[in-house]
């Protein structure tokens, strides 16, 4: 998938970064810049390592523990989401409830929403467990490409 160049963020978003970080006491570098853009206009939900490999076609002397930790506090600014794969972990810049599709071969991986799945209370034993803030359901298999393609499992 060929990535854009440029993204303009929409003035909304860029209004709403510029305000948590404000809220954090963080500057806006251009590497947080960078680095958000990148996120929020893949649609990819890419690792760190390919949001810093593209990332520093635009700023070469960006380091990979820069985009690390930068995602790491994005996420707890609540400004991206984080998903675990089997094989690595990705972003995504749909910070809604939402679930996730991954396709096994190709490793894509694609939003859904379950409206049934996110009205039901949780079973007995996970309210005895504590008090559960988020749930998420990842469903993994082979995409119909895939399958159209003559791959097997």
């Amino acid at each position: 998938m060929k990535h854009e160049k440029t993204y303009r963020f929409p003035e909304a978003e860029l209004k709403a970064f510029r305000k948590v970080c404000k809220e954090r006491g963080i500057k806006v570098t251009p590497q947080r810049l960078e680095i958000y853009r990148e996120v929020m206009k893949a649609h990819d939900h890419p690792s760190a390592e390919e949001i810093y490999s593209r990332v520093r076609e635009r700023l070469p002397s960006i380091s990979l523990d820069t985009v690390y930790r930068t995602l790491s506090a994005f996420e707890s600014y609540g400004l991206i989401g984080r998903i675990q794969t089997v094989d690595k972990i990705r972003f995504d810049p749909n910070t809604k409830l939402h679930h996730h599709l991954l396709c096994k071969l190709c490793k894509g991986l694609t939003d859904f929403s379950w409206d049934d799945f996110d009205e039901l209370a949780p079973p007995p034993d996970v309210s005895d467990w504590g008090h559960p803030e988020t749930r998420h359901v990842q469903i993994s298999g082979v995409c119909s490409k895939c399958a159209e393609e003559g791959h097997k499992p």
